[in-house]
Protein backbone atom coordinates (compact mmCIF):
# COMPACT_ATOMS: atom_id res chain seq x y z
CA UNK A 1 0.00 0.00 0.00
CA UNK A 2 1.27 3.54 -0.97
CA UNK A 3 0.32 7.11 -0.22
CA UNK A 4 2.31 10.56 -0.54
CA UNK A 5 1.85 12.14 2.86
CA UNK A 6 0.67 9.22 6.24
CA UNK A 7 -0.86 11.40 8.76
CA UNK A 8 -1.03 9.71 12.27
CA UNK A 9 -4.06 10.74 14.17
CA UNK A 10 -7.35 11.78 13.20
CA UNK A 11 -7.77 14.57 16.01
CA UNK A 12 -8.85 18.19 14.18
CA UNK A 13 -5.32 18.44 13.04
CA UNK A 14 -4.87 15.19 10.91
CA UNK A 15 -8.22 15.13 10.09
CA UNK A 16 -7.58 19.18 8.73
CA UNK A 17 -4.20 18.41 7.26
CA UNK A 18 -6.09 15.43 5.14
CA UNK A 19 -8.82 17.99 4.06
CA UNK A 20 -6.63 20.67 2.44
CA UNK A 21 -4.24 17.94 0.80
CA UNK A 22 -7.04 15.98 -0.58
CA UNK A 23 -8.69 19.26 -2.27
CA UNK A 24 -5.45 20.47 -3.63
CA UNK A 25 -4.84 16.82 -5.07
CA UNK A 26 -2.60 15.37 -2.34
CA UNK A 27 -2.92 11.42 -1.89
CA UNK A 28 -3.34 10.69 2.10
CA UNK A 29 -4.13 8.12 4.77
CA UNK A 30 -5.24 8.99 8.05
CA UNK A 31 -4.68 5.92 10.59
CA UNK A 32 -6.16 6.05 14.30
CA UNK A 33 -5.55 4.36 17.16
CA UNK A 34 -8.95 5.01 18.77
CA UNK A 35 -12.55 4.58 17.58
CA UNK A 36 -14.04 7.25 15.47
CA UNK A 37 -16.68 7.32 18.50
CA UNK A 38 -14.30 8.12 21.08
CA UNK A 39 -12.31 11.03 18.97
CA UNK A 40 -15.65 12.58 18.85
CA UNK A 41 -16.41 11.93 22.75
CA UNK A 42 -13.02 14.32 23.48
CA UNK A 43 -14.15 17.74 25.64
CA UNK A 44 -12.10 19.88 24.29
CA UNK A 45 -11.44 23.70 23.56
CA UNK A 46 -13.97 25.47 21.15
CA UNK A 47 -12.63 29.51 20.74
CA UNK A 48 -11.62 29.75 17.26
CA UNK A 49 -9.80 32.60 16.08
CA UNK A 50 -10.44 34.56 12.93
CA UNK A 51 -7.91 32.73 11.23
CA UNK A 52 -8.56 29.50 12.05
CA UNK A 53 -12.38 30.01 10.76
CA UNK A 54 -10.60 31.58 7.18
CA UNK A 55 -8.19 28.17 7.19
CA UNK A 56 -12.09 25.77 7.71
CA UNK A 57 -13.16 27.83 4.81
CA UNK A 58 -10.46 26.76 2.72
CA UNK A 59 -10.91 23.24 3.67
CA UNK A 60 -14.72 23.62 2.74
CA UNK A 61 -15.96 22.78 5.93
CA UNK A 62 -16.67 26.36 7.08
CA UNK A 63 -20.37 26.69 6.27
CA UNK A 64 -21.96 24.76 9.48
CA UNK A 65 -19.02 26.68 12.01
CA UNK A 66 -20.40 30.35 10.18
CA UNK A 67 -24.30 28.83 10.83
CA UNK A 68 -24.34 27.91 14.12
CA UNK A 69 -21.08 29.39 15.56
CA UNK A 70 -21.41 32.39 18.27
CA UNK A 71 -19.15 35.05 17.03
CA UNK A 72 -17.32 36.85 19.69
CA UNK A 73 -16.61 40.64 19.56
CA UNK A 74 -15.34 41.14 22.88
CA UNK A 75 -14.22 38.85 26.20
CA UNK A 76 -14.24 40.20 29.74
CA UNK A 77 -12.20 40.12 32.76
CA UNK A 78 -13.33 40.20 36.19
CA UNK A 79 -11.66 41.43 39.26
CA UNK A 80 -12.14 43.60 42.19
CA UNK A 81 -16.04 42.25 41.84
CA UNK A 82 -16.18 43.76 38.86
CA UNK A 83 -16.45 43.30 35.17
CA UNK A 84 -14.21 45.30 32.49
CA UNK A 85 -14.87 44.53 28.81
CA UNK A 86 -11.86 43.72 26.42
CA UNK A 87 -13.20 45.18 22.76
CA UNK A 88 -11.65 42.49 20.34
CA UNK A 89 -13.41 43.66 17.47
CA UNK A 90 -12.74 47.48 18.26
CA UNK A 91 -9.22 46.91 19.14
CA UNK A 92 -7.90 44.98 16.28
CA UNK A 93 -9.87 46.43 13.06
CA UNK A 94 -12.40 44.17 12.89
CA UNK A 95 -11.29 41.07 13.74
CA UNK A 96 -13.17 38.61 16.86
CA UNK A 97 -13.51 34.91 17.52
CA UNK A 98 -16.18 32.53 17.25
CA UNK A 99 -17.09 29.73 20.03
CA UNK A 100 -17.71 26.17 17.97
CA UNK A 101 -16.97 22.95 19.85
CA UNK A 102 -14.45 20.73 19.06
CA UNK A 103 -16.34 17.96 19.12
CA UNK A 104 -18.82 19.93 15.77
CA UNK A 105 -15.32 20.63 14.49
CA UNK A 106 -14.59 17.00 14.45
CA UNK A 107 -17.68 15.90 13.29
CA UNK A 108 -17.49 18.13 10.32
CA UNK A 109 -13.81 17.04 8.85
CA UNK A 110 -15.27 13.43 9.78
CA UNK A 111 -17.96 13.96 7.13
CA UNK A 112 -15.95 15.73 4.84
CA UNK A 113 -13.46 13.02 4.73
CA UNK A 114 -16.06 10.30 4.43
CA UNK A 115 -17.78 12.20 1.24
CA UNK A 116 -14.26 12.59 -0.78
CA UNK A 117 -13.91 8.87 0.20
CA UNK A 118 -10.48 9.72 1.64
CA UNK A 119 -8.99 6.50 3.36
CA UNK A 120 -9.21 6.61 6.97
CA UNK A 121 -8.21 3.59 9.29
CA UNK A 122 -9.64 3.60 12.62
CA UNK A 123 -8.77 1.56 15.82
CA UNK A 124 -5.40 1.13 14.15
CA UNK A 125 -3.48 -0.92 16.80
CA UNK A 126 0.54 -0.84 17.42
CA UNK A 127 1.17 1.55 15.23
CA UNK A 128 4.84 2.30 14.05
CA UNK A 129 7.25 5.08 12.12
CA UNK A 130 9.66 3.25 10.22
CA UNK A 131 12.62 4.87 7.78
CA UNK A 132 11.32 8.70 8.68
CA UNK A 133 15.64 9.75 8.11
CA UNK A 134 16.09 8.17 4.96
CA UNK A 135 14.53 7.39 0.91
CA UNK A 136 11.75 5.38 2.16
CA UNK A 137 9.38 5.61 5.31
CA UNK A 138 6.59 3.72 5.88
CA UNK A 139 3.60 3.12 8.70
CA UNK A 140 3.08 -0.24 10.27
CA UNK A 141 -0.02 -0.97 12.27
CA UNK A 142 -2.10 -3.83 13.19
CA UNK A 143 -6.01 -4.06 11.43
CA UNK A 144 -8.38 -6.53 12.22
CA UNK A 145 -5.39 -9.02 13.55
CA UNK A 146 -3.44 -8.52 10.54
CA UNK A 147 -0.17 -6.87 9.86
CA UNK A 148 -0.56 -3.71 7.43
CA UNK A 149 2.48 -1.11 6.31
CA UNK A 150 1.94 1.97 3.93
CA UNK A 151 4.78 3.75 2.23
CA UNK A 152 5.09 7.39 1.80
CA UNK A 153 7.24 9.83 1.25
CA UNK A 154 6.31 12.18 4.09
CA UNK A 155 4.65 11.16 7.92
CA UNK A 156 3.08 14.03 9.73
CA UNK A 157 2.60 13.37 13.43
CA UNK A 158 -1.00 14.28 14.59
CA UNK A 159 -1.22 11.66 17.16
CA UNK A 160 -0.96 14.75 20.17
CA UNK A 161 1.11 14.09 23.40
CA UNK A 162 1.02 10.94 24.18
CA UNK A 163 1.23 9.62 20.55
CA UNK A 164 3.59 7.10 18.83
CA UNK A 165 5.02 10.20 16.48
CA UNK A 166 7.19 11.94 18.89
CA UNK A 167 7.82 9.10 21.15
CA UNK A 168 9.39 7.21 18.14
CA UNK A 169 11.92 9.78 17.99
CA UNK A 170 15.29 9.83 19.96
CA UNK A 171 15.67 11.58 23.19
CA UNK A 172 18.80 13.21 22.22
CA UNK A 173 17.22 14.76 19.10
CA UNK A 174 14.88 16.75 20.81
CA UNK A 175 14.85 20.01 23.03
CA UNK A 176 12.23 20.15 25.09
CA UNK A 177 10.89 22.77 27.05
CA UNK A 178 8.16 22.12 30.06
CA UNK A 179 6.55 24.54 32.89
CA UNK A 180 4.84 22.89 34.95
CA UNK A 181 1.66 24.96 36.88
CA UNK A 182 0.89 24.10 40.59
CA UNK A 183 -2.98 24.06 40.39
CA UNK A 184 -5.66 22.32 37.74
CA UNK A 185 -8.90 23.13 35.95
CA UNK A 186 -11.93 21.89 37.55
CA UNK A 187 -14.21 21.63 33.99
CA UNK A 188 -18.33 21.12 34.33
CA UNK A 189 -20.06 21.29 31.25
CA UNK A 190 -24.13 21.61 31.75
CA UNK A 191 -27.21 22.17 29.24
CA UNK A 192 -28.12 25.45 30.77
CA UNK A 193 -28.13 28.55 28.85
CA UNK A 194 -24.40 30.49 29.71
CA UNK A 195 -24.27 33.16 32.24
CA UNK A 196 -23.27 35.87 30.52
CA UNK A 197 -23.23 36.31 26.19
CA UNK A 198 -19.36 36.74 26.48
CA UNK A 199 -16.30 34.96 28.28
CA UNK A 200 -15.62 35.81 31.62
CA UNK A 201 -11.99 35.54 33.05
CA UNK A 202 -11.86 35.94 36.76
CA UNK A 203 -9.72 36.24 39.02
CA UNK A 204 -10.65 36.07 42.59
CA UNK A 205 -8.95 35.70 46.02
CA UNK A 206 -10.58 32.03 45.95
CA UNK A 207 -8.60 30.96 42.68
CA UNK A 208 -9.86 32.00 38.77
CA UNK A 209 -12.62 30.72 37.49
CA UNK A 210 -13.43 30.90 33.44
CA UNK A 211 -17.58 31.23 32.39
CA UNK A 212 -17.51 29.70 28.56
CA UNK A 213 -20.00 28.40 26.30
CA UNK A 214 -20.59 25.64 23.65
CA UNK A 215 -24.04 26.98 22.52
CA UNK A 216 -26.99 29.14 23.30
CA UNK A 217 -27.89 26.18 25.50
CA UNK A 218 -24.86 24.53 26.42
CA UNK A 219 -22.11 25.69 29.15
CA UNK A 220 -18.81 25.47 30.18
CA UNK A 221 -17.08 26.51 33.75
CA UNK A 222 -13.95 25.89 35.00
CA UNK A 223 -12.49 26.54 38.80
CA UNK A 224 -8.68 26.85 39.43
CA UNK A 225 -8.41 23.89 41.74
CA UNK A 226 -5.59 21.73 43.83
CA UNK A 227 -3.94 19.12 42.07
CA UNK A 228 -4.89 16.38 44.36
CA UNK A 229 -8.38 17.51 44.43
CA UNK A 230 -10.75 14.42 43.34
CA UNK A 231 -14.09 14.71 41.38
CA UNK A 232 -16.36 12.76 44.10
CA UNK A 233 -15.32 15.57 46.10
CA UNK A 234 -16.83 18.12 43.99
CA UNK A 235 -20.68 17.32 43.77
CA UNK A 236 -22.50 19.42 41.55
CA UNK A 237 -23.98 21.83 44.15
CA UNK A 238 -19.94 22.27 45.73
CA UNK A 239 -19.10 23.27 42.22
CA UNK A 240 -21.81 25.96 41.36
CA UNK A 241 -21.52 27.41 45.04
CA UNK A 242 -17.95 28.58 44.68
CA UNK A 243 -18.08 29.34 40.63
CA UNK A 244 -20.52 32.20 42.56
CA UNK A 245 -18.43 33.04 45.00
CA UNK A 246 -15.54 33.70 42.38
CA UNK A 247 -18.18 36.35 40.26
CA UNK A 248 -19.14 39.39 40.70
CA UNK A 249 -22.69 40.14 42.04
CA UNK A 250 -24.31 40.42 38.60
CA UNK A 251 -23.61 37.25 37.40
CA UNK A 252 -23.83 35.36 40.62
CA UNK A 253 -27.45 36.02 40.31
CA UNK A 254 -27.74 35.40 36.60
CA UNK A 255 -26.11 32.33 37.25
CA UNK A 256 -28.42 28.79 35.79
CA UNK A 257 -27.54 26.29 37.29
CA UNK A 258 -28.48 22.69 36.42
CA UNK A 259 -26.96 18.94 36.53
CA UNK A 260 -23.25 18.48 35.21
CA UNK A 261 -23.22 16.20 31.80
CA UNK A 262 -19.46 16.18 32.22
CA UNK A 263 -16.90 16.84 34.83
CA UNK A 264 -13.49 16.80 34.93
CA UNK A 265 -9.66 17.71 36.04
CA UNK A 266 -6.75 19.06 33.89
CA UNK A 267 -3.69 19.50 35.07
CA UNK A 268 -1.68 22.79 33.56
CA UNK A 269 1.75 22.85 31.68
CA UNK A 270 3.15 24.52 28.74
CA UNK A 271 5.59 22.40 26.81
CA UNK A 272 7.35 22.65 23.87
CA UNK A 273 9.94 20.00 21.37
CA UNK A 274 11.83 21.55 18.92
CA UNK A 275 13.11 21.11 16.10
CA UNK A 276 9.06 19.86 15.03
CA UNK A 277 10.67 18.19 11.62
CA UNK A 278 13.05 15.16 11.20
CA UNK A 279 13.90 14.34 7.77
CA UNK A 280 9.87 13.07 6.34
CA UNK A 281 8.62 13.25 9.68
CA UNK A 282 6.95 16.33 10.58
CA UNK A 283 4.91 17.15 13.86
CA UNK A 284 1.93 19.44 14.35
CA UNK A 285 -0.43 20.24 17.13
CA UNK A 286 0.07 18.60 20.73
CA UNK A 287 2.96 16.50 19.21
CA UNK A 288 4.79 19.50 19.24
CA UNK A 289 3.37 21.57 21.99
CA UNK A 290 1.15 22.20 25.05
CA UNK A 291 -0.11 25.16 26.25
CA UNK A 292 -2.72 25.64 29.58
CA UNK A 293 -5.80 26.41 27.76
CA UNK A 294 -6.46 30.05 29.71
CA UNK A 295 -5.04 32.31 26.66
CA UNK A 296 -7.84 29.44 23.97
CA UNK A 297 -4.37 28.67 22.22
CA UNK A 298 -4.33 24.79 21.64
CA UNK A 299 -6.91 24.09 18.83
CA UNK A 300 -5.63 27.35 16.84
CA UNK A 301 -1.98 26.65 17.35
CA UNK A 302 -3.01 23.00 15.97
CA UNK A 303 -4.36 24.86 13.07
CA UNK A 304 -1.63 26.88 12.17
CA UNK A 305 0.63 24.44 11.92
CA UNK A 306 -1.17 22.23 9.64
CA UNK A 307 -1.85 25.39 7.56
CA UNK A 308 2.25 25.46 7.43
CA UNK A 309 2.28 21.93 6.66
CA UNK A 310 -0.25 21.52 4.45
CA UNK A 311 0.61 24.72 2.05
CA UNK A 312 4.31 23.40 2.44
CA UNK A 313 3.45 19.74 1.24
CA UNK A 314 0.63 21.06 -1.87
CA UNK A 315 3.98 23.78 -2.85
CA UNK A 316 6.12 20.33 -3.31
CA UNK A 317 4.15 18.51 -5.12
CA UNK A 318 3.14 20.82 -7.76
CA UNK A 319 5.96 23.01 -8.12
CA UNK A 320 8.57 20.65 -6.60
CA UNK A 321 9.95 23.19 -4.23
CA UNK A 322 10.59 21.94 -1.01
CA UNK A 323 11.82 25.48 0.30
CA UNK A 324 8.59 25.77 2.23
CA UNK A 325 8.94 22.38 3.95
CA UNK A 326 12.83 23.27 4.84
CA UNK A 327 11.25 26.69 6.62
CA UNK A 328 8.25 24.45 8.49
CA UNK A 329 9.89 24.18 11.64
CA UNK A 330 11.22 27.72 12.35
CA UNK A 331 8.13 29.27 11.04
CA UNK A 332 5.94 27.43 13.01
CA UNK A 333 8.13 27.65 16.03
CA UNK A 334 8.39 31.48 15.99
CA UNK A 335 4.42 31.31 15.99
CA UNK A 336 4.37 28.90 18.49
CA UNK A 337 6.45 30.69 21.09
CA UNK A 338 4.82 33.53 20.80
CA UNK A 339 1.05 31.74 21.69
CA UNK A 340 3.07 29.87 24.55
CA UNK A 341 4.23 33.61 26.09
CA UNK A 342 0.39 34.49 25.93
CA UNK A 343 -0.64 31.61 27.16
CA UNK A 344 1.81 31.79 30.19
CA UNK A 345 1.27 35.25 31.01
CA UNK A 346 -2.48 35.15 30.85
CA UNK A 347 -2.15 32.28 33.49
CA UNK A 348 -0.02 34.32 35.69
CA UNK A 349 -2.32 37.40 35.25
CA UNK A 350 -5.60 35.77 36.47
CA UNK A 351 -4.56 32.73 38.95
CA UNK A 352 -3.76 32.24 41.91
CA UNK A 353 -0.15 31.16 42.80
CA UNK A 354 1.04 29.55 45.85
CA UNK A 355 4.18 31.42 46.25
CA UNK A 356 2.52 34.48 45.45
CA UNK A 357 2.62 36.66 48.81
CA UNK A 358 0.98 40.08 49.13
CA UNK A 359 3.67 41.69 46.96
CA UNK A 360 3.15 39.61 44.36
CA UNK A 361 -0.86 40.01 44.54
CA UNK A 362 -0.53 43.82 44.33
CA UNK A 363 1.78 43.98 41.41
CA UNK A 364 -0.70 41.62 39.77
CA UNK A 365 -3.79 43.83 41.01
CA UNK A 366 -2.11 46.92 39.47
CA UNK A 367 -1.30 44.98 35.88
CA UNK A 368 -5.07 44.35 35.54
CA UNK A 369 -5.76 47.89 36.50
CA UNK A 370 -3.29 48.98 34.42
CA UNK A 371 -4.33 46.61 31.70
CA UNK A 372 -8.29 47.78 31.17
CA UNK A 373 -7.30 51.45 31.54
CA UNK A 374 -4.76 51.51 29.04
CA UNK A 375 -5.69 51.18 25.20
CA UNK A 376 -2.42 49.88 24.13
CA UNK A 377 -2.18 47.36 27.13
CA UNK A 378 -5.88 46.27 25.85
CA UNK A 379 -5.06 46.25 22.00
CA UNK A 380 -1.90 43.98 23.20
CA UNK A 381 -4.12 41.13 25.04
CA UNK A 382 -7.09 41.31 22.51
CA UNK A 383 -4.50 41.17 19.25
CA UNK A 384 -3.24 37.87 20.82
CA UNK A 385 -6.65 36.42 21.76
CA UNK A 386 -7.88 37.23 18.19
CA UNK A 387 -4.77 35.41 17.24
CA UNK A 388 -1.31 36.68 15.23
CA UNK A 389 -0.98 36.87 11.34
CA UNK A 390 0.84 34.21 9.91
CA UNK A 391 3.95 34.24 7.57
CA UNK A 392 2.96 34.38 4.19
Amino acid sequence: MRTQVAIVGAGPAGLLLGQLLHRAGVDTVILERRSAQHVLGRIRAGVLEQGTGELLDEAGVGRRLHREGLVHEGIELCFGGVRHRIDLRGLTGGRCVTVYGQTELTRDLMDARRAAGAPIVYEAADVGIHGYEGPRPSVRWVEQGRAREIRCDYIAGCDGSHGVCRASLPASALGVHEKLYPFGWLGLLSETPPVSPELIYANHERGFALCSMRSHTRSRYYLQCALDERLQDWPDERFWGELRLRLDAEAARALVTGPSIEKSIAALRSLVVEPMRFGSLFLAGDAAHTVPPTGAKGLNLAAGDVRYLAHALIERYHSGSERALDAYSERCLRRVWKAVRFSWWMTGLLHRFPETGSFGQRVRQAELDYLVGSRAASAALAENYVGLPYED
